[in-house]
């Protein structure tokens, strides 16, 4: 099957913000109730280095969608995770 290079990129592109977006709205609402007792510390943990090791993997082949993708999701499960470690019992700290 021959499928034009400008498709696949496509196809990568699309799924890609697919996937990123899917953590926004968790994100969001960690944020806004300043706590995240219901978040899994060790899920997104590994989630991280996964992401951080697609990261690398695009960085090798030269492939925008999964750099871009990745790069942008790293940033929002590091994002999640420096939430989790600051309003994990529910509480925020005294620095809010």
């Amino acid at each position: 099957m021959d499928v034009p290079s400008w498709t696949i990129t496509l196809i990568g592109s699309i799924a890609g913000v697919c996937t990123t977006l899917a953590f926004l709205p968790q994100v969001l609402r960690v944020w806004r109730m300043k706590r995240a007792d219901e978040i899994s510390l060790t899920t997104f943990l590994v989630f991280s280095v996964g992401t951080l090791i697609w990261l690398i993997y695009g960085v090798l082949v030269v492939s925008w969608p999964i750099i871009i993708a990745n790069a942008v999701t790293l940033v929002l499960s590091l994002t999640m995770l420096t939430l989790k470690l600051r309003w994990d019992g529910g509480a925020p700290t005294s620095a809010s």
